[in-house]
């Protein structure tokens, strides 16, 4: 269908060019359409002309003006949906290769429900086997902080709005941390905990497919009652404002609907390393060294 500035163009123009109207309320012979011939006779393009004294390339020029017409108003359109930046995304270049190579660096994600032990036991880690432990969200504290930061502001306006930092911001803040460790090791090798992250799965295939593909997920399995009393006990002396039975609910069933279909990707990958974290830290520690040098070797 033709857009109404077209057709009001092809009034005026045929006002303008047809010179055979007789009376105001007659109708040209110029603009009369083949299918107004009566039943019987066919209208071809080629052949002698059926109305003598119709002139057919009187129409042509009124044919032409329209689908010009249309045709720019379609290409308007499209060029400016083409250039309409996408909401509230961060372009970022695609990469044929991620930036580090799984030969190099080992990655695990560490993920678990609120309270099921994580930080207690990458601090471990850390000391035993001298990892390095990444948070997502303490890099993105320190990054709104940092002056001359190119992403502080745009951090501080998504945290002041309630809104998510764009998950670019997020993965190119763990990939600096990454190659500053990697700058100051042996070698250009390293070994990192990731924790807290990825939070969902557009995460997870962005960080893979951009800095590097994980070797596991180190999924700490706990039931949301006892990480409840975990952190209702904690919440009598750490001052957090999110410690308390209400908020606990609200970041468990979060974890539940974003973060456990990761785990069950990685898992039918078979990448997934999980430890039952019901027991003491003592007994889950041990029992998350066991596995990871099943998976990795005496000396990962």
């Amino acid at each position: 269908m033709a857009h109404p500035l077209s057709r009001l163009l092809s009034r005026r123009m045929c006002q303008q060019w047809t010179p055979f109207q007789k009376t105001p309320g007659s109708v040209s012979r110029a603009l009369r359409s083949p299918i107004q011939k009566p039943a019987g006779r066919r209208a071809y393009a080629t052949g002698p002309n059926p109305n003598p004294g119709q002139n057919p390339l009187k129409i042509w020029p009124f044919i032409a003006i329209t689908l010009l017409g249309t045709g720019s108003y379609i290409l308007m359109v499209r060029s400016r949906t083409d250039m309409a930046p996408p909401h509230e995304q961060i372009a970022a270049p695609k990469k044929s290769t991620p930036t580090f190579s799984p030969a190099d660096v080992t990655v695990l994600f560490v993920l678990g429900g609120p309270g099921a032990g994580k930080g207690t036991q990458c601090a471990n880690l850390v000391r035993d086997y001298h990892f390095t432990h990444l948070s997502a969200g303490d890099l993105l504290r320190a990054e709104q902080d940092r002056e001359g930061s190119e992403f502080g502001t745009l951090i501080k306006e998504y945290i002041r709005d309630g809104k998510i930092v764009p998950m670019e911001v997020t993965v190119q803040l763990l990939e600096n941390a990454m190659t500053e460790t990697l700058e100051k090791s042996q070698g250009g090798k390293g070994k990192f905990l990731i924790d807290g992250f990825p939070r969902q799965m557009d995460q997870a295939l962005k960080f893979e497919e951009s800095v590097c593909p994980a070797r596991f997920v180190l999924f700490f399995d706990c039931p949301e009652q006892e990480m409840q009393r975990r952190l209702l006990d904690r919440g009598k002396t750490s001052g957090r404002s999110d410690d308390n039975a209400e908020s606990i609910k609200k970041r468990f069933k979060t974890f539940v609907e974003t973060s456990m279909p990761v785990v069950d990707y990685f898992d039918g990958q078979g990448r997934v390393v999980k430890v039952v974290a019901t027991k003491t830290p003592e007994q889950v520690y041990q029992e998350t060294k066991e596995r990871l040098e099943a998976k990795l070797g005496k000396n990962f």
